[in-house]
């Protein structure tokens, strides 16, 4: 049996990949007299006077809405916010099994930025926090900045901001493997919609040296006519030289090449003209821009994809479970950057001594990312002030 109709039988099996289980006994009329009617009427009273024990009475504390409205559902585009189901029950899934987190997928109907805004604002005093999924740039950056604006709890547009954090984690590390220093790496990312102008903006944000992004009509510079707004801006704060020209162009002694694109734009003889040595994360799924075995003949000494059937594995099953886990353990009211910054020091920091050219970054099943994560974030979230409490056990 191939694996398309394994997942076909498996989906028909499972009718679904996650279900709602009650957490209250309720076995007997006492016991329901207590979960409902007449006992209910005491919590919804406390929360009417104080909505802050939303979070202590209900399920709100350790609830995230994963949402999206279907226009870029992994590889597949605008399939439609019921055909995009499948991809929210199974992010769903994976909060749940990586980090104990509660999700419900929610999938909207509109490609109308404000009212996707609206909606979520309407309901998002049900949750402790918000997972953006799968939405087309550029509309998925006004939702994001607009939410965060309107909203007290965590909004996180995962394609963007779990991509980048993933990223930079497996960049610290293949950078201590290749001997380069922090500051003065040239990096060339193929692909500037919301995945690569999110990495781009925290590689920046960490100081790890020079941006130039690349889209289908070349490296973005200050005063291309054809940029959207999010991608000038960008190319104002990076790409300090201002280059010009194709991928092959501006790859050209290149420390890094990172690639959130299409598959087979980049040959072994594009990587051998990079610098010695040069890093190579090509994570366009399911084939990425080259496969692994080509860019090593070109001289790559480290390579990722977001494959598993290869090493370094960008995954970023590694990031928003235990994001999510520490901004709710101690309810943050937003994700920083300088919280993204922490979750990927502190994937980056789980390999040790075991470091190499093929284990730069943790295995997605390693019980130590979420917890590690969640951690970082927690603390990040207390010295910024936006805890409104101290991190709950368990």
């Amino acid at each position: 049996m191939d694996k398309k109709q394994l997942a076909m039988e498996k989906h028909r099996e499972w009718q679904g990949k996650i279900e709602v289980v009650p957490r209250a006994s309720i076995t007997n009329m006492e016991e329901l007299a207590v979960a409902y009617t007449p006992g209910v009427a005491e919590p919804c009273l406390a929360i009417q006077r104080e909505p802050e024990l939303s979070f202590d009475l209900t399920r709100r504390g350790n609830l995230v809405a994963v949402i999206t409205d279907g226009t870029a559902v992994l590889g597949l585009g605008d399939i439609g916010p019921t055909a995009g189901m499948p991809v929210m029950e199974g992010k769903c899934a994976l909060f749940k099994t990586f980090a104990g987190v509660d999700a419900f997928p929610l999938c909207i109907d509109s490609k109308d930025p404000q009212v996707i805004v609206d909606t979520i604002a309407r309901i998002a005093g049900s949750f402790g926090g918000i997972n953006l999924e799968d939405i087309a740039a550029p509309r998925c950056f006004e939702i994001e900045a607009t939410l965060k604006k309107r909203l007290d709890i965590p909004v996180f547009h995962d394609d963007q901001h779990g991509t980048a954090i993933v990223v930079a984690a497996a960049l610290l590390n293949a950078a201590k493997v290749t001997g380069r220093q922090l500051g003065k790496l040239r990096i060339v990312i193929n692909g500037a919609g919301a995945a690569g102008l999110s990495i781009a903006g925290l590689l920046l944000e960490m100081g790890f040296g020079d941006v130039v992004l690349c889209d289908i009509q070349g490296a973005l510079y200050r005063g291309a006519a054809w940029m959207n707004p999010a991608q000038a801006k960008m190319a104002e704060i990076s790409n300090r030289e201002n280059r010009q020209g194709s991928l092959a162009e501006v790859l050209l002694g290149a420390d890094v090449f990172i690639g959130v694109s299409r598959p087979g734009l980049v040959t072994a003889e594009m990587v051998a003209t990079m610098a010695k040595e040069p890093i190579v994360f090509a994570m366009a799924n399911p084939t990425p821009e080259i496969l692994p075995e080509e860019a090593k003949k070109g001289g790559a000494a480290v390579v990722g994809t977001g494959r598993s059937d290869y090493p370094n594995q960008i995954n970023n099953v590694l990031v928003f479970p235990g994001i999510f886990k520490g901004a709710l353990a101690v309810r943050a009211r937003e994700i920083t950057d300088s919280m993204k910054v922490a979750a990927a020091r502190a994937i980056a920091g789980l390999i040790g001594e075991e470091l190499n050219p093929d284990y730069i970054l943790p295995a997605p099943f390693d019980p130590r990312v979420a917890e590690a994560v969640a951690q970082a974030v927690a603390e990040e979230a207390v010295r910024l002030g936006l805890n409104r409490r101290q991190r709950r056990e368990g």
